[in-house]
């Protein structure tokens, strides 16, 4: 797949089947469409191309509370490669481009740009500055300048809207096996292992003190999660905490995972951590001796659970 932050410099012959989109979480919904793409450029002899944006757009013209993400950037461009996108352009989106008219944004960008030959868009998309056009438009333009314009059904777009909207609002409830449902996959948070007080390590559970790259990511809900990363094309799992530890008095909400069977150094290596399944809130233990025998519930919990999925 390439991967361009700007308009590709196509050759001459190079025609293209396109889509456009924010495309976050990259779930069930936008999986169909995109394979959809994917088999539509192969039979017309076109070459696949996903149109998307960073930032997202609602994060530019959102004068509310910044939208989180369900999938960073990162993310996206490895889950397009797997689909066999031909190429993947990253949009910066911005308040120029905003105002860009509808026949500028088809004429620079889905013209003289993609070398646009068809176009795969929802019913419901609008474009253009003001969003003030709309397929209708896009068909009157594909006829102008000779491309085909294929309308993503009502029931599809409905169905990405709302699994979009019911992933975060799980995420937020903390039922990641509902999010996970809807996603097709496990919802994951990467970033880097730093230094944290090291508690765990006195207690007899060691854990990696992950910083998450994206400050937009969506982090779920507290709680105590069963987990698992692949380090070193090994799958290693664990049991991870988001919270703010308030048994010793903690504040700031961190994300700690300790691995089952494993003592390897992880400080300043990249991690990305698949959420498996939801054990249970933080909690306060009024003793450390008391949060020390929730670890060993926790753990017991942990294994069986592991053991049956595996089975």
């Amino acid at each position: 797949m390439i991967t361009t932050f700007a308009i590709p410099e196509l050759d001459y012959h190079t025609q293209c089947c396109v889509t456009i989109g924010s495309f976050d979480g990259l779930h069930k919904g936008h999986m169909s469409i995109l394979k959809q793409l994917v088999e539509e450029a192969s039979q017309k002899g076109l070459k696949s191309l996903v149109f998307t944006f960073d930032p997202h757009p609602r994060t530019v013209l959102s004068q509310g509370a910044p939208l989180q993400l369900l999938s960073t950037l990162e993310e996206k461009k490895n889950s397009l490669e797997q689909l066999g996108i031909d190429y993947l352009v990253i949009f910066p989106f911005d308040l120029e481009f905003s105002r860009l008219s509808a026949r500028d944004f088809v004429t620079t960008i889905l013209v003289k740009g993609l070398h646009t030959k068809k176009i795969i868009i929802g019913y419901d998309h609008r474009f253009g500055r003001n969003r003030n056009a709309d397929i209708d438009d896009l068909i009157e333009f594909g006829r102008e300048f000779n491309f085909e314009v294929q309308q993503i059904q009502a029931k599809q777009i409905d169905a990405i809207s709302i699994s979009s909207t019911k992933i975060r609002n799980a995420l937020q409830e903390g039922a990641i096996s509902t999010a996970n449902s809807y996603l097709g996959y496990h919802y994951s948070l990467s970033g880097t292992v730093v230094k944290g007080n090291q508690l765990g390590r006195t207690l007899g559970y060691p854990t990696a003190n992950i910083q998450v790259d994206e400050s937009l990511k969506l982090i779920p809900y507290q709680g105590v999660y069963i987990a698992k990363s692949t380090i070193d094309n090994e799958e290693v799992y664990g049991m991870m905490n988001i919270g703010t530890k308030p048994t010793v008095d903690g504040k700031v909400q961190s994300i700690e995972i300790h691995y089952f069977n494993f003592e390897q150094n992880l400080y300043d290596r990249s991690l990305k951590i698949e959420l498996l399944h939801r054990l249970r809130d933080e909690q306060k233990f009024e003793t450390i001796k008391q949060l020390e025998e929730q670890l060993q519930i926790d753990k017991a919990q942990s294994l069986q659970w592991i053991k049956q999925k595996k089975a």
